[in-house]
C-alpha cells in the first residue's frame, strides 16, 4: 500500500477516442473507489498506446515501464475493455501483454489482486463474450476477478454530456465493483501481515497461506505467462 496506508487501486481502459463509453465507465468506477477510501491511477486510451510487445526484447518505452511499474505497485486493479468483433481490443491486450515483465516479481502477474472487469461494445453479445474473455485472461495472470463484472451497451445511453452515469443501476454496478476490488484489496493485506504462530486456529493459517506467492508453488509450475 501506499505510504499513506490507503490501497492502491490501478485502472486502465478506454479507446483512442476521449469519453469513450470505456473510458467514462473506467473513470466512474476510480471515482468509487476514490470516494470508498482507495488512492487511485489512471491509465486511459492514449496512455496505453505503447509499442506492440515483443517477447524477446527489452521494453525501452517510458510509459510503458511507467504502466508496468504502477501496476506492480497496486494493492487491485480495474480494466474496462471496448468490445471489438466480441474481444478485448487490441489497445488493451496489447497493455495486457506487458504485464510479462511482472513474471519474476515476489507478487507476478496479478497475484494477489483483485481485477475488476468492464467490458463494452455495440450490442450485449459482444459485451458479454468481452467480459467473458477478459475474466478469463485475469485468471491465467493469477488475478482473482470480482464477482461482479459489468457490461454496457454502447448503443444505449448510458451517459450524461457531462460524464455522469444517467443510468442508476449501472451507476450502482460500477461502484459495486471499486467496493469489491477495495475489499479484497484490504482483507488480502491483513492476510499478508498476520504473524502466525502455534497459537493461530487452522483457518487462520489457511487464510494466510492462501495470500501467499509461496503457496501456489513456484512460476515454472504454475505460471501461465508468455514463453520466452
Amino acid at each position: 500500500m501506499p505510504s499513506g496506508g490507503s490501497p492502491l487501486i490501478v485502472g486502465f481502459g478506454g479507446t483512442s477516442r476521449s469519453e469513450s463509453t470505456s473510458d467514462r465507465a473506467l473513470r466512474l468506477a476510480l471515482s468509487a473507489a476514490e470516494h470508498q477510501g482507495a488512492a487511485v491511477k489512471a491509465f486511459f486510451g492514449p496512455d496505453l498506446a505503447f509499442p506492440m510487445y515483443q517477447p524477446h526484447q527489452i521494453p525501452e518505452d517510458p510509459r510503458a515501464l511507467q504502466f508496468v511499474n504502477a501496476l506492480r505497485q497496486a494493492d487491485g486493479i480495474i480494466i474496462a475493455s471496448p468490445g471489438y468483433h466480441g474481444a478485448i481490443s487490441g489497445l488493451i491486450k496489447n497493455a495486457i501483454d506487458y504485464v510479462e515483465l511482472l513474471r519474476d516479481d515476489t507478487r507476478p502477474y496479478f497475484e494477489g489482486r483483485a481485477v475488476g472487469c468492464i467490458a463494452c461494445a455495440a450490442g450485449w453479445q459482444a459485451s458479454a463474450s468481452t467480459l467473458a474473455s477478459l475474466r478469463s485472461v485475469v485468471h491465467a495472470l493469477r488475478g482473482w476477478p470480482t464477482p461482479v463484472g459489468v457490461m454496457l451497451n454502447s448503443t444505449i445511453s448510458s451517459f450524461a454530456a457531462d460524464g455522469t452515469c444517467a443510468d442508476a443501476k449501472l451507476d450502482a454496478q460500477l461502484s459495486c465493483v471499486a467496493r469489491q476490488v477495495l475489499f479484497f484489496s484490504e482483507y488480502e493485506a491483513e492476510c499478508r501481515t498476520r504473524i502466525v504462530d502455534n497459537s493461530v486456529d487452522k483457518h487462520q493459517v489457511r487464510r494466510a497461506s492462501a495470500a501467499s506467492p509461496d503457496a501456489c508453488g513456484s512460476l515454472s509450475t504454475v505460471g501461465e505467462g508468455i514463453t520466452q
